[in-house]
Formats: structure tokens, sequence, C-alpha cells
């Protein structure tokens, strides 16, 4: 039923123990701005530099990309004093989806430079996925669904009804809807709870992605 599963990365199939949103309300903070515990949450999922320049109040580009700069060394700190690591039971059940057919695509609302250097961190460089899509390499981030219909081109999916979309955000979730996605699947291993993740639309809500073969096996059997 199932040809694509699209991935978050932070909060979704890696453990980072929250620290890029630490990294971005301190960087934030260090600008001049003053975000509250909610005005992160509205930008989490997002493209880090709108999120920065969003919560600075639309700066200059300067101003926006010292912040961005700020971030990047504050998180990159943040994992060399608390390294990330994947989900328990991630790698296995992206191996099970693997080895069933169904490929699979990280998406991330960080660009390519942190993402390679997370991933690499935790060792997913070659062989665990099919594909990773970065904010970077698409016209704009989550809630577009442009980071998924990339994925679905770079994997070889036509139907998006054939598409599963996974994440710990509300703009995971708003992207998946956008995109038309089969299935639209919030997980609860990030910073929000079920009650905040579920008031946007959704086929399912999941303790994590390690569900998710689960979910897949019953929904062929209905």
């Amino acid at each position: 039923m199932i040809d694509l599963a699209v991935l978050d990365i932070a909060g979704t199939t890696v453990e980072e123990h929250g620290a890029v949103y630490v990294a971005l309300a301190d960087a934030v903070r260090a600008a001049g701005g003053d975000p509250r515990k909610s005005d992160i949450e509205r930008w989490m999922g997002a493209d880090k530099r709108e999120a920065i320049a969003a919560l600075l109040g639309q700066p200059s580009g300067a101003q926006t990309e010292a912040a961005f700069k700020d971030f990047r060394a504050r998180l990159d700190a943040a994992y060399d004093a608390d390294p990330p690591s994947p989900l328990p039971g991630v790698p296995e059940a992206l191996a099970r989806l693997r080895a069933s057919g169904v490929k699979v695509a990280l998406t991330t609302g960080f660009d390519r430079g942190v993402t390679d250097g997370l991933l690499a961190r935790i060792g997913w460089t070659t062989g665990v996925v099919d594909h990773v899509v970065c904010v970077d390499d698409v016209a704009a981030g989550r809630p577009a669904p442009y980071m998924i219909f990339r994925a679905m081109e770079a994997t070889g999916v036509r139907d998006v009804r054939r598409v599963l979309v996974a994440g710990d955000t509300t703009r995971d979730l708003e992207a998946g809807n956008n995109a038309g996605a089969g299935y639209v699947v919030g997980v609860l291993t990030g910073g929000l709870d079920a009650t905040s993740l579920g008031a946007v639309r959704h086929t399912h809500l999941l303790p994590g992605v390690a569900d998710i073969p689960a979910l897949l096996m019953l929904s062929s059997l209905d």
C-alpha cells in the first residue's frame, strides 16, 4: 500500500535531546530577540533561517545570517556535549520498511551542512535510507510540500497517495496534508504532546517511528 516513507530527522528518527530548539532560542536571544516557548514551538520543523528571521522580526539578511551562524555553532557544541543517536527501534523499523520494498527518505528543516554532520555523527552515511532532502534543496520548507515531492522524485515514486509522511511537529503534518499524502502520521517522540500534535489533521498518531511497520502491516490486512 505504501511505496515511500518520508520521515523527519530531529525528534522523529533521531534523538538529539531538543538541542536544536535550545540552540535556536539562545541564538535569537543573543541577536536581540526575546522568544517565548510558544514562539519556538510555532517554528518547530521549519527552515531554521526562516525561523530566525521571523523570531527576530524580519531583520536584515546580514543579521539573520549572523544569527544563523551562531545557531549552527551552538548546535554543534550541544551535539559534542550530548551526542545524538537514533531513537529506539528506528534503525530496525527503517530496515524492515526497506526490506519490504518501501523506500525511505529523510527530510529536515536543517541545511545540508548541519544535516550531513548530524547523520555522520550517528553513522547514517550510506545504506540506511534511500534519500535525504534538506530545506536548502527546495524553494520553501515546511509547511510547503516541496521536500516530500523532491523525495518522491528522487526515489521514483509517482503516486502521493502511496506516500507516508511522519514527523513530530505540526509543520510535518501540515506538509503531509499539503502534499496529499496517503498517510500523515504524528509521532510523540519530540517536544509536542498528543493534544498539540493531534490538533492538526492527521491519519494516525503513534508513539514513534518504530511503530510504523506494524501500522502498515495492520492496514494491509484491512
